[in-house]
């Protein structure tokens, strides 16, 4: 395996493993899973995702949308479709998203994308039984990022695009930022791939383009009504540091938001056995928290 394919398989990887290549998921007797369905059709890219709900219930029940990795320019929604189907066995109806990559597509794009997937499961709730005030959104690595730009920006009309569903909402209600970046600025050097990886995204590196790199920071864009935040992230992590998370954690704090960081001492970008099994655990526990009706 060349060094490129080896950071674009690290960069691809989600907190669970086992969702992971996955086609199609195993999916018990008590979820319904749908694949390839339409959410939006910017420059004729026909964006799908992929949903699991529970079979029975009135609902409403709440909602999780799911963003893979690949630093922004590889990775497949059917990395996340085991955790879609373990969401909805918990009680849930989730979605994993497909957005459109780097490089023919730079930011804002897959922002702009994965704000319409929100509009959509909020505009599809009453088909699918959900709870349009109760959606959670989470992602690993680049995922995280837009993760978590989705839990800044939920007020920022500049950053809605034209993906469908326009006047409908695309805040969310909490965020599960899983090694995901959050200052752009500060990546250099600190990463084995942001030099290859962020002008790609971004049109250039930080001296052509330090616009850009400030500009698609999340950290850059916390307000008090940011949505509550869990991070988490590792202490051996070579692709996004861990810093990155302290960062976001800390600022959001300042600005009074509920935010918490799981630190996993001596785990790397993308979770294996005791690690991923305590980042799932927090993850289910912290969506029961904000999303479950009290």
């Amino acid at each position: 395996m060349t060094r490129l394919a080896a950071l674009a398989v690290a960069t691809a990887l989600v907190t669970l493993p086992s969702g992971l290549g996955q086609h199609p998921p195993t999916v018990p007797d008590n979820v319904t899973f749908e694949a390839g369905i339409e959410y939006a059709n910017p420059d004729g890219q026909h964006l799908q995702l992929n949903l699991a709900r529970p079979k029975t219930g009135d609902g409403p029940f709440s909602a999780v949308v799911c963003i893979h990795g690949g630093g922004f320019r590889a990775g497949k929604r059917e990395s996340y479709d085991a955790l879609t189907v373990k969401l909805a066995q918990k009680g849930y109806v989730a979605a994993t998203v497909s957005y459109r990559l780097a490089p023919k597509y730079q930011f804002p794009a897959a922002v702009h994308d994965t704000k319409a997937a929100v509009r959509w499961v909020r505009a599809n709730a009453a088909k699918y039984k959900i709870d349009p005030d109760r959606i959670g959104v989470t992602g690993g690595s680049a995922g995280g990022h837009l993760a978590q730009f989705l839990g800044v920006t939920g007020d920022v009309k500049e950053f809605e695009g034209d993906g469908g569903n326009a006047g409908v909402s695309s805040k969310v209600k909490c965020v599960v930022n899983v090694y995901g970046p959050s200052d752009f600025t500060k990546s250099y050097g600190k990463s084995v791939d942001a030099a290859q990886v962020l002008p790609l995204f971004l049109g250039g590196n930080l001296e052509t383009a330090r616009p850009a790199h400030i500009r698609s920071s999340p950290l850059n864009w916390v307000t008090p009504n940011a949505a509550p935040t869990l991070c988490i992230h590792g202490t051996d992590d070579q692709y996004v540091a861990h810093e990155q998370a302290v960062w976001m954690i800390d600022r959001l704090k300042a600005c009074g938001v509920e935010a918490e960081l799981l630190t996993l001492q001596g785990a790397g970008h993308g979770f294996k056995g005791k690690d991923a099994e305590a980042a799932e655990a927090a993850l289910f526990a912290f969506f029961d928290r904000h999303l479950k009706a009290k």
